[in-house]
This record gives C-alpha cells, structure tokens and sequence, in this order.
C-alpha cells in the first residue's frame, strides 16, 4: 500500500485526466519532491539485471540482442518459461501489476476513490472468477507447469526488490504474481476485443430516434463488395449463413447503457493481415504481414521475445503477463490475428421481485447466486458490493436498473493451451487441431509454413442463439425470465462442453487461400451461421485486395519489402470516395467566397495520400469530422445522445441525398457548413499541415499526467483511421506491433516504442521512430555470444 496520499493523487490524476504535464526537465524535481530525503525514486535507475539467478527449475541463459528483446535458451521447457517471466517481469513489472489491478478491480486501494465506477464493473463482471476457472482447466494441461514455472520467475524478480521507477513513485510493492493472474491477462486481451454492449446501444437508438433510423445508420451489413472470403479466394472455401435479424425496441435506460460503454472494447481497435502463396513471391515460399491495431502506449502493449528449447524455437510479441509468444514464428510457420467483430455477448432483462432477492426465471422464481466483495479504497471509506449472477452470468446493476450478461470468457477457456501448442506447431494440421481449442477471442486467423501451405480461420467459439427454436441474432436484447437466446453448453464460471456453438468444421475458413486479406471487414457475404454485426469499414480491406490484386493480376511477384511497404500505405479511400463531391459542390456555389475556394484548390491538388507534411490531407481530415458531425448531430442531441453513438465513416459517406438527416438542410450545404468549421478550427489552432494536428501526443504512459517525461516523444505521424497504415490520433489506437514473415526466410518486425518498461533502459523507446517510419528490425532467432543472465539450478 502507498503511504503517501500525494504519490496516489499521481496516478488517480492519470486515470481520470491522461494527457497533459510537464516537461522532461522537471523530472528530477518532481521525484526529489515524492521522496525529498532520500531521493528513493532515483533508486530505480540503478536497477540492472543480475549475471546469475538460481532457479528451482535448472539452467537456462539468457541474451538481449541490440534492441533489448531476450533470446531464453534451455534444454528444459520450465526453466525457459522460468527465465521468460523473470525478464519479462524485470522489464515489464509495472504494467503487469497495474493490468491485473484493473481486471481485479483493485485500482482504488492505490488511487482512492477516483476508480472506484471502475473497480465496481471489473468486480461485478467477476473476470478474477473467469480466470480461475480457466486456470483449474490449464492447470492440467502440459502448458500448467509451465505457466507456474512463469509465475515463479515473476515473483523471483519481486523477492529480488529492485523495483521499476512506477512503484518508486507510488510507494508500494506489488504482490506475487499467481498463474490465475496470467490467465487474467487472457480475459484482458479477450475482453479489450470481444467485450460489446452494442445491443443496449442499438435498442436505445431505435427507441429515441426510430427503426428506420437504425437500419439506415447501423445496417447489419455495408454495402461493399470486399468481404475476407471473396468467390476468387482461392483453396477449400467454406462459406459461412446467418439467422433472422431481431431488434428490441423496448426502452432501454441511457444511464445503464452509457455507463457500461465505458468498458467496453476501446473504439477503433481493428488489425490488418494479409497472406499471399508462394505462387506470387520472389521466394515461391508464402508471405504474412500483420499490424494489429490496438491501443498505443507507453510501454507498448507487445513485448517481444525469443524461446529455444529442445521442442521449439519461437520469436514473436505476447502480451506482457502472458508466457507463450501469441503471434510470431517458430521453425515450421508463422500465425497472425485480427479481431472477427464476432457477437459473443448477449444481455438479458429479467423479471425481479420486489426486494430485488430472486429472479424469474422458466416459470420459477430463483434466487440470485451472490458473493459479497469489499473494494479497498485508499485515504477514503472501503466500498462493499454484492456480485451477483443468473444462470446465464453476472448481473450488472446501475441505478436500480440491472441487465444479465453471457460472455463466452465467463467460463473456463482453452486458449492458453492452443497458443502454447502453436509454438510447437510443425505446419498446417497442428495449427488446425491447436485452434480448435482457440475458444477466446474470436479473431481471424492468418498462416503460413515453410511447406508452402497457407490457411484462414475464424477460431473461438461462436453462439448460436434461438427464440422458440429458431435461429436468430445475437443482435437484441434478449427475454432472460423465459429462456430466450440462451447458449446451450454454456457453463459461467465453471467448463463449459460448447455443445451448441457453431461446429468448428462450420465456422467461416479458407484451405490454402492463394491471396487472402483480412482488414475486421465482414467474413463472408452469406454466412452459414450468424457471426456479428461489429464490422469495420471497407476501406483498409478495399486497399489491400486493390493493391495485392493490381500485382498478381500483372503477374509480378512480390517480396517481404513489397508487404511492408503495403503497411506503409497511407492512402485514404474516404477520400477518393467524397472529396470530388465535395470540389464540385465548391464550385457550384453561389460566391463560396476565396477561403472555400482556396481548399478547394488545395483539395484539387492533393493525391489522398494521409502524409504529415501535406495541408491537403489535414483539411480533408478536419472536414471529415465536421461534416460527420453536423450530419447527425442535431438529430442525436435532440434525443440525448452523444457523439459516441455516431456512426461510422462509411455509413456517413454513403447517406443519400433523400435521407431525412437532410431534411433541414442539403447535403451539399452541410458540405460547405462542415469546411468552413474546418478551416476556422485550423485558423483558430495555427496548424499548417496534417502533422500539426495528427501527432504522437496522445500515447502516453499511465502516469504520464503527471510524470510526462515518462511519455515518448511528441512526432508528426501519417495516416489515419482509414487507411492501411492505420493511426488514429482521437483515440490513441494505430499499429501496435508490425511483422512481415516469409516461413523458413526472411521475418521483420517493430514495436511503438521500446521491449523495455524501464525508463532508464536504453532500450525504454529505442524503436518509436522506426516505427513511425515502419523500418522493420530481423526477427533473427539466433543469437551468438555470452550470456547476459545465466540462471542455475537452485532455490530462487
């Protein structure tokens, strides 16, 4: 615990504010100031790793190539993940301890009660419960001792003392880390992709602003013409088909559904990949390009690493908590995911008795299972709350109104298992039986092996729901008292048999695809079961098939530098879409007068590609927000709700000129409307070109509010929320790691920053500007020369 309420309000100021702050200089000042004895925060600095460590589970070594990231080497496979989770903890502690407190919800014991709405959702939602279940399951699989040998090199670098900067500044020392934690970290990852209440948002769209509305707005499918799975995908195609559409139009409380939006996945996150065959490269071998696009920050979400044992030798990113590398390559292949946008949430209204003690349910009346939890609160009363659950999950109550919620990482998950025998994988039949225990997240799948073959797959499992035994979408809010929508083998918090999800022969794949991109756009045009309906736009994956196309077509092959280059792509279909609509409405207006015509001309001149130094690219960009903005506005406003529930670029780029959002005004003239607020707000913050506003200031560290000199550096960046290479400044999301891999050849890859947590590494943001510019490292999986750390067989 901290005994400084000061230290506290640092972190409790980065939570509920995360921008601002001072200046690399005042960094001296303001450690000397937590600690103006003793200086103790400057301890940190000293922190270095020891030539030897004993380990109860026998020798390993240890080498950090020259970007930091630690090449394990061990004849044992425990003693490898031993030392994993010693180096990764060494330098990634800090995050692993403040992740596990979110999803614990126990952040209010460290920052008072500034966290407290966010330790309720994270306890009620129960994910501590998930993951134990999980871990019974794991735990008796050969990937259990492993992730306990993990956990032990963990706690070997807490019992050792010398502790990151972040725990220097708050005063406290973390607990020992536990298998359950890093299982945690799954329901985090899976969470962060699949956690969505969209069916609460769409029944209060439809009940404030009407059906029409909705469909218009928020179709269950775009128009466009590039699905993942296209007629000329090439290899054993399984389409996949969906069920009856239904929609609740009952009224839905706002403050409910606006309160749990705040946890649900951030918005914008998405990932491109890609695969092409061997039968268009240089090599004749396959090629993978990956950038998941997730939340950018300080460290970055990846870790990189490299594991040789005498079963594999594997190299890629895991998430910071987690033993095995979740996307890279071993030997034999190289695997990649993207997330699906598949619908594995679904909510339940109940009827509930007067004393809110039991619940209806199949014509009875049971009583809710409940637990009492008490939620430590620093400097502040501790908060005791009742968990709550139904046979279908946990209850989450908000102002005397409460909705039931069945996710499918609310029960004990094999994911863990899959990921670790994909490490072991030795082509494409054991990267097919490792995923059919992929339960969670549902992502789609991207591989290819050094034997030429290539695959596609949507893993995790997927619900089918029904109302008097037929099929329908997860897409409503369903009737929790009569059964309705219930996922049949389901198990909250227990092992679930999936019984009645989608047969893993029957989720949407592709066997040997020979050009395959997957940008979260829809899988398939008529799926065989329904998947969801969260799908991105269509232009990341409109460009990439545009560009692979336009080179197999010309029958040129391609090579892992065409790939990275294809990640380097900045140019904007929105823009190709709108902006020669836009010049003409310029120049068929009556005295638009010299500044609209001046963007215009601009406009005229500028080629759509998403570049820092280009004034065409950040006038398009602030229109594009403007004009999507004054489309739906008045209308949302009206019915009290905010731009959170705007829809997506796509749907605004396409509203037809009938449409009622231009009743009261044209859509040429909310044209004209929305540039000239661009060109006033542009005016008015003295930007020049799109690097001025679309910089790098918004990846921050968690403390970062207050101690800014933990941030990376300010930078213009390209790109934007629709282009390739995706980065989105308004939300802090872009390319979290990126990777081009030619199975048995050439494999690349950079992280947004630095493999180390430790802002006195030299390694801390050692790959931030390559990665702005994507100038890739080796993924080398060798390494020469003497180790760094050797670790002995002995107690630890």
């Amino acid at each position: 615990m901290t005994g400084d309420p000061t230290r506290r309000a640092v972190l409790a100021g980065a939570l509920a504010a995360g921008v601002g702050g001072l200046t690399l200089t005042s960094a001296r000042e303001l450690l000397e100031g937590f600690a103006p004895l003793s200086g103790s925060a400057w301890d940190a600095a000293d922190r270095t790793l020891p030539e030897t460590v004993e380990s109860p589970y026998g020798a390993a070594t240890v080498r950090y190539d020259e970007f930091g990231v630690p090449h394990v080497d061990s004849d044992d496979e425990a003693a490898a993940y031993f030392a994993v989770g010693y180096v990764q903890a060494f330098d990634r502690l800090a995050q692993l301890d403040l992740q596990r407190r979110v999803m614990r919800g126990q952040l209010s014991e460290l920052v008072g009660e500034v966290t407290l709405e966010d330790d309720e959702f994270h306890a009620a939602m129960d994910f501590a419960g998930a993951a134990e279940a999980t871990w019974a399951y794991v735990a008796e699989t050969p990937a259990g001792p492993l992730v306990e040998a993990y956990a032990d090199g963990v706690n070997a670098v807490i019992d050792r003392g010398a502790l990151p900067l972040e725990f220097e500044l708050l005063g406290y020392e973390p607990e020992p880390w536990t298998p359950v934690d890093s299982m945690l970290m799954e329901k985090q990852i899976s969470w962060t992709l699949t956690g969505n209440f969209g069916e609460l948002r769409r029944a209060l769209i439809a009940d404030r602003l009407g059906e029409d509305i909705l469909e218009e707005l928020y179709p269950e499918r775009m128009d466009h013409d590039v699905p993942i799975l296209r007629e000329s995908v090439g290899g054993d195609r399984l389409e996949a088909n969906g069920g009856e559409s239904a929609i609740a139009s009952e009224p839905v409380d706002p403050a409910l559904t606006n309160w749990l939006s705040r946890f649900e996945s951030p918005t914008g996150v998405g990932s491109n990949s890609w695969v092409v065959s061997g039968d268009h490269t240089t090599s004749g071998q396959p090629i993978v390009a990956y950038d998941p696009h997730l939340s950018l920050m300080t460290p970055p979400l990846w870790y990189e690493q490299h594991v040789e044992t005498p079963e594999t030798s594997v190299r890629g990113a895991t998430f910071p908590g987690v033993p095995f590398v979740i996307t890279g390559a071993n030997e034999h292949g190289t695997w990649s995911f993207t997330n699906v946008g598949a619908d594995v949430l679904d909510c339940y209204r109940y009827e509930i008795d007067d004393h809110g003690e039991r619940y209806r349910y199949e014509g009875e009346w049971r009583e809710f299972e409940t637990e009492e939890r008490e939620i430590a609160v620093a400097d502040g009363e501790n908060r005791t709350i009742t968990v709550r659950k139904t046979v279908h999950g946990p209850v989450i109550e908000r102002e005397e109104r409460t909705v039931g919620v069945a996710w499918t990482g609310h029960t004990a998950t094999r994911t863990t298992e899959a990921i670790y025998e994909y490490e072991r994988s030795e082509g494409v039949g054991d990267l097919l039986e490792a995923t059919r225990r992929f339960d969670l997240p549902t992502q789609n799948l991207v591989y290819a092996d050094a034997d030429g073959r290539t695959l596609y797959y949507v893993t995790g499992k997927l619900p089918i729901r029904t109302v008097d035994g037929e099929a329908v979408s997860g897409n409503r809010i369903f009737d929790g008292s009569a059964g309705e929508g219930e996922w049949d083998g389901f198990t909250p918090f227990g092992e679930s048999s999936w019984n009645g999800f989608v047969p893993f022969e029957e989720k949407p794949h592709a066997i040997d695809p020979d050009v395959l991109a997957t940008a979260n756009q829809r899988v398939a045009d008529d799926p065989e079961h329904y998947v969801g309906v969260a799908y991105a736009s269509p232009y990341r994956g409109a460009r990439i098939y545009d560009r692979l196309d336009e080179r197999v077509e010309a029958g040129e092959s391609t090579d892992p530098a065409f790939h990275r280059d294809l990640q380097n792509d900045v140019y904007d279909g929105r823009a190709e879409q709108l902006v020669p609509e836009l010049l003409e409405t310029v120049e068929s207006a009556d005295d638009p007068g010299g500044a609209l015509e001046d963007a215009a001309e601009t406009l005229a001149a500028w080629e759509y590609e998403m570049e820092p130094d280009s004034r065409g690219a950040l006038v398009f960009a602030r229109w594009m927000d403007h004009f999507g903005r004054l489309v739906v506005e008045p209308a949302f406003e009206d019915a009290g709700l905010d731009e959170s529930y705007y829809p997506d670029d796509w749907m605004i780029a396409t509203l037809p000129e009938e449409s009622a959002f231009f009743d009261a005004r044209s859509r040429a003239e909310t044209m004209l409307e929305a540039l000239e607020a661009a060109l006033d707000e542009i005016d008015e913050e003295g930007w020049d070109t799109y690097g001025d506003w679309n910089s790098t200031r918004v990846i921050e560290h968690p403390f970062g509010e207050e101690a800014p000199f933990l941030n990376y550096p300010e930078r213009a960046a390209d790109g934007s929320r629709a282009t390739v290479k995706n980065y989105r400044v308004d939300s802090a999301v872009g390319a979290s790691w990126r990777m081009v891999v030619e199975p048995g050849g050439e494999a690349t890859a950079v992280l947004p920053g630095g493999n180390s947590g430790d802002y006195f590494s030299e390694h801390y943001g050692d790959q931030f500007e390559r990665w702005l510019a994507n100038d890739q490292k080796p993924m080398d999986r060798t390494l020469e020369g003497e180790p760094d750390v050797t670790f002995e067989e002995g107690s630890s």
